[in-house]
């Protein structure tokens, strides 16, 4: 602490003799001065705590983008756009030349957070349950918790919605974002922070950013290491993105194409580069604040996409795109910056995947993985912390649904049966099989050992959707994941963001399989519209003996929306402002059963469009 004493108005001069100091001055040094290096002084005190934090434990930051393809970047060769700030990951860090994910996006999201194939963690599908990773795997947010780093998740989870699913029960302290595969409006919509329903603020992925930074933050503060993972949604579908980005594509000319020209919707293609663009300053504006606090050196830095392009556009013309198992659907960019320990513009031509991340960062921050589980992932250190590992070749497999695909360092098996040099036929156009049968024989037996070993019975579903937890007091209980009867329809084929509609008939009933967590009491709010016409129906929701009724009394009927944002028409379903009304409080008993919501009187000709129950635990 710095402590000035002013006792008197003289002061000693070099020479020995006393010097009359101003008064006026020395009411400007007291007044202006002191406060100033004061405050220099509590600057250079916290420079120095996060120079002593960055000799510590490194941070570590990891951003997901949703159907970025590979091409999708102007460091990978596409003049159609750019992405400076992305870019600079590999010219600062290590690039890998043919890194690999799931073909879609769930199973990505799996194998990154678990370390293991998405089939052996119970991912089968990419929503109505089907997203799940099975409650007994181990995630690398909980491995840097039990590290002792703070976490934080900010985006698309898609990997479960109700606790101990959500993120919150998955080793993340912090979550914002939403937990369902797509969502139905980009600009301020509904979303949900550590359980609770929250409105948005502004575009999400420049409202997801800045969520991220001020966690990040807020640990730099408090000189607590923290594991951040930022999994943006774009350029997922709808395709929605800020007019300042959109103005820059509309109505340019694309000079590189898809290899396939006929298939490539030009104004998609726009559209995705544009939501490129805007992932791409958000990135800038993380990778500025790390060099504001002083933290780049000694924090990683990871970016990757979970699929393949969502579109046919240009993708160094390889075959496939988004849910193919070709390389043009699994193939993504990798770049890992860490100043402090990987040589800049490093290139690493050895095949990796998804799996390999949780036990690369693992070894590269000192972290234990636990867990009785063996990880089908490597750790990728070696590759980039030394230039003469030992790294003998292994086999990675691209599977969904039934599409098994087998890549080596040299060959790809595809799930057709055909055999691809990749080395020297990057785009899979000349199969090889008969030209290579010793290789063909071992690749096949690879296939059909994940098969049998890994895949078989995977999407066997019987876990039941979790309502209420002794340890969090809030579930959400949409209309995606619901069974439903009679004439009911889903608002869209995708269930992700749907709603229930054409609710006319009181045998018609919509249910959920379920099992309570912890047994009491329970509010239960609704989401819903109704016009006025139709206002006026019973209905009972019921558990067990357990059962509530209310009867809708407030007309809602606002119309569709998300389409006013749209830069293309989706393919997903529109949305609505949905009311929210309580309905009562209910008690549960812990075990399972069967969540029903049914009518017992309609007055009009329907119920309601049905969106979602939300239950809180009030004792």
């Amino acid at each position: 602490m710095i402590q000035f004493l002013a006792t008197s108005t003289r002061v000693s001069g070099t020479s020995g003799c006393r010097r009359t100091f101003p008064r006026r001055l020395l009411h400007t040094m007291t007044t202006l001065v002191v406060p100033t290096l004061a405050a220099l002084f509590a600057q250079t005190v916290f420079m120095s705590s996060l120079r002593a934090q960055s000799s510590d434990r490194p941070n570590v930051l990891v951003i997901l983008t949703d159907d970025q393809g590979w091409g999708d970047l102007s460091v990978n060769g596409n003049t159609n756009l750019s992405t400076p700030n992305i870019d600079s990951l590999a010219r600062d860090g290590a690039s890998f030349d043919r890194f690999y994910v799931c073909p879609v996006c769930s199973p990505t999201r799996a194998e990154f957070l678990t370390g293991r194939y998405h089939a052996r963690s119970g991912v089968y599908s990419t929503s109505a349950g089907g997203e799940r990773m099975n409650l007994d795997e181990r995630t690398i947010a909980e491995t840097f918790r039990d590290g002792g780093y703070a976490t934080g998740a900010f985006g698309k989870w898609h990997n479960g919605m109700q606790y101990p699913y959500h993120p919150n029960g998955r080793g993340f302290d912090e979550y914002y974002g939403f937990c369902s595969g797509h969502w139905g409006d980009y600009f301020s919509p509904p979303l949900d922070h550590n359980g609770l329903i929250v409105q948005g603020d502004g575009f999400c992925i420049d409202d997801f950013t800045n969520k991220a930074i001020a966690f990040m933050e807020s640990n730099v503060k408090q000189n607590k290491p923290f594991f951040t993972y930022v999994p943006f949604n774009t350029p997922h579908a709808p395709m929605q993105v800020p007019d300042p980005y959109w103005d820059r594509f509309k109505d340019k000319p694309l000079a590189m194409r898809h290899r396939d020209p006929q298939k490539e919707d030009v104004d998609f293609t726009r559209a995705a580069l544009a939501m490129c663009e805007n992932i791409d300053d958000n990135v800038g504006k993380m990778l500025a604040k790390l060099d504001q606090w002083k933290i780049a050196d000694n924090t990683i830095v990871i970016y990757f996409c979970d699929n393949g392009p969502n579109s046919w556009r240009w993708n160094e013309g390889m075959k496939g795109r988004k849910g193919a198992t070709d390389e043009g659907g699994v193939r993504s960019p990798l770049f890992i910056r860490w100043p402090q320990s990987i040589p800049a513009g490093k290139q690493v031509s050895q095949i990796a995947a998804a799996i390999d991340l949780l036990p690369t960062l693992a070894e590269l921050t000192g972290q234990k993985v636990g867990g009785s589980k063996p990880l089908d992932g490597r750790s990728l250190a070696p590759l980039l912390t030394r230039d003469d590992a030992d790294w003998p070749d292994r086999k990675i497999v691209s599977h969904w649904k039934n599409r098994v695909s087998v890549r080596n360092q040299r060959f790809r098996l595809d799930n057709r049966g055909e055999l691809f040099e990749i080395a020297t036929d990057p785009q899979q156009r000349v199969n090889v099989a008969e030209k290579f049968p010793e290789v063909m024989a071992e690749l096949v037996a690879a296939a059909e050992s994940y098969q049998t070993d890994v895949a078989a019975g995977y999407d066997d579903d019987q876990r039941p959707f979790p309502i209420g937890h002794a340890d969090y007091r809030y579930t959400q209980v949409p209309a995606r994941d619901a069974n439903f009867n009679g004439g009911i329809q889903r608002s869209n084929r995708f269930p992700n963001c749907s709603y229930l509609k054409n609710w006319t008939q009181t045998d018609e009933v919509i249910s959920w399989d379920a099992t309570v967590g912890a047994s009491g009491i329970y509010e239960v709010q609704l989401h819903y519209t109704c016009p006025a016409e139709d206002i006026g129906s019973t209905i009972e929701l019921s558990f067990g003996d357990s059962k509530l009724t209310c009867q809708l009394t407030e007309a809602h009927d606002p119309p569709l929306r998300g389409f006013e944002n749209d830069r293309v028409k989706r393919p997903e379903s529109y949305v609505k402002d949905f009311k929210v009304v309580t309905l009562g409080r209910i008690e549960l008993t812990e075990g399972p059963g069967q969540l029903q919501l049914k009518a017992l009187e309609i007055p009009g000709d329907q119920v309601m469009d049905f969106r979602l129950l939300f239950f809180t635990k009030i004792e």
